[in-house]
């Protein structure tokens, strides 16, 4: 049976909590391992606080779309308007809605809101790069890497307790036209 389609728009502050079990159940704990985007075998604790949803559901220069359907919030990603670009994170489907399309749509919905709301030319965003699966993705997708990597933030229980002492991010870019 056909999923049901999903509608995206705008979150708002109410969906904080919503945002945040989504978020989870995506990337880390038993949930997560239903789908394929997870970050299980790389990070322990957590992905998201309401603090940090709640900071990018209010970010004057973001956004973070949500995709909906009959069941409730199903995706999510973040939109953040920089100098020169547009940044993209917080991209979570919920595990049972993974491998279906939807994080396509959403993908494809975020590039057309930086290109067309905000006028960026070029979508950038971090993986890890361990996730040569996730990142295989975006590169069929039309993103390309740039070379530019970033510590991940040991020490930092906000982001998640490593479970390896390599990880590093990088960056993926993709020219909006």
């Amino acid at each position: 049976m056909p999923r049901p389609a999903a509608t995206i728009r705008a979150a708002r502050p109410a969906d904080t909590a919503a945002l945040v079990d989504l978020v989870e159940s995506a990337y880390r704990g038993q949930r997560s391992r239903a789908g394929w985007t997870h970050e299980a075998d790389l990070l322990a604790g957590q992905r998201a606080d309401a603090a940090m949803v709640g900071d990018a559901v209010d970010h004057p220069d973001g956004v973070v779309l949500v995709a909906e359907d009959d069941s409730g919030i199903v995706g999510c990603c973040q939109l953040e308007r920089r100098d020169d670009h547009a940044y993209f994170g917080m991209f979570a489907v919920s595990p049972g809605r993974q491998g279906g399309g939807l994080g396509r749509v959403l993908l494809a919905e975020a590039e057309r809101y930086a290109r067309d709301e905000w006028g960026s030319a070029e979508l950038r965003m971090t993986v890890i790069a361990q996730r040569a699966d996730l990142i295989a993705w975006y590169e069929r997708r039309g993103y390309a890497r740039t070379g530019e990597t970033a510590p991940f933030p040991y020490g930092d229980e906000r982001f998640g307790l490593p479970l390896r002492p390599d990880l590093v991010f990088e960056t993926l870019a993709r020219k909006l036209g």
